[in-house]
């Protein structure tokens, strides 16, 4: 692939897992009640949150060739595409609208939406289906982290 489509592919990555960190960042300063407004539970979820993410860009990078970086923009926009999911939830005025516990029902939006954009990222890259697989697995231990070590409500 060319050096500057990798350029471009980069850049537009970065930005886009920054602005998704961003976002996420302030889903879970809106929703500091969940972790009772505890700041390590706070950082720690984020953090699992985003170390998915890097579980992905770090195997694309060590074991894509040609495609890497245009997987990588891709997967940053699903990242991005979820975390827009749950400005929502961060705008009071909004918050209300949505139905049950808008923070849940924003997450789970959020998941669902990454879950088919993932899948499309894999598909139209043209690599293994295996790729959407690994992620479903970095998903469902990162949703299990979440509920045991942040918010302990299994085990």
């Amino acid at each position: 692939m060319p050096l500057h489509n990798n350029t471009r592919d980069i850049g537009l990555a970065a930005i886009y897992f920054f602005l998704s960190t961003v976002i996420t960042w302030w889903f879970i300063y809106c929703g500091a009640s969940f972790y009772h407004f505890d700041e390590h539970k706070m950082l720690l979820s984020c953090s699992i949150a985003g170390a998915k993410w890097g579980v992905q860009i770090l195997v694309a990078i060590l074991f894509l060739k040609d495609t890497r970086w245009l997987f990588i923009r891709r997967i940053a926009f699903t990242c991005f595409a979820g975390s827009c999911i749950l400005i929502p939830y961060c705008i009071e005025s909004l918050r209300n609208l949505i139905p049950g516990n808008g923070f849940l029902v924003s997450l789970i939006a959020a998941v669902i939406t990454m879950i088919v954009l993932y899948y499309r990222s894999v598909r139209t890259t043209g690599i293994s289906i295996k790729w959407y697989f690994l992620w479903l697995g970095c998903l469902a231990m990162a949703i299990s982290l979440q509920l045991t070590v942040v918010f302990h409500f299994v085990g």
